[in-house]
């Protein structure tokens, strides 16, 4: 009894069911929205974690690239900063963590102690 309910208020003047047209747009939003979760917004998620993981793994002796090229030696870590060497004279500059692009080699801190004797 439901169903010739259904029927007989979603068939339209062209006889075709209404809800049928509903359900198959719904489902190809459905689609859409899961496709750009998969094809973006969880690629970029994956990204931030590896960047907050790479940086809060920064120590002394590590040499880096910053987004503007820069490359240098870590002297010492801070909160936000660190502190890199970038030439021989050991220009020192001031610079964000988040400026840092990557992690070219990783030198802990012991190795550093035994390049310094």
């Amino acid at each position: 009894m439901l169903t010739t309910l259904l029927s007989a208020a979603t068939t339209g003047p062209s006889g075709g069911s209404q809800v049928t047209t509903y359900l198959l747009y719904g489902g190809m939003i459905i689609v859409l929205i899961a496709g750009f979760y998969f094809m973006m917004i969880r690629p970029q998620k994956k990204r931030e974690k590896e960047e907050s993981q790479m940086r809060s793994s920064l120590g002394v002796g590590d040499e880096i690239t910053t987004t503007g090229g820069i490359v240098g030696r870590i002297l010492s870590v801070a909160d936000e900063t660190v502190v890199i060497g970038t030439s021989g004279d050991c220009t020192k500059l001031r610079i964000l963590k988040t400026s840092i692009a990557r992690v070219d080699k990783k030198l802990g801190e012991a190795q550093v102690e035994e390049t310094k004797k």
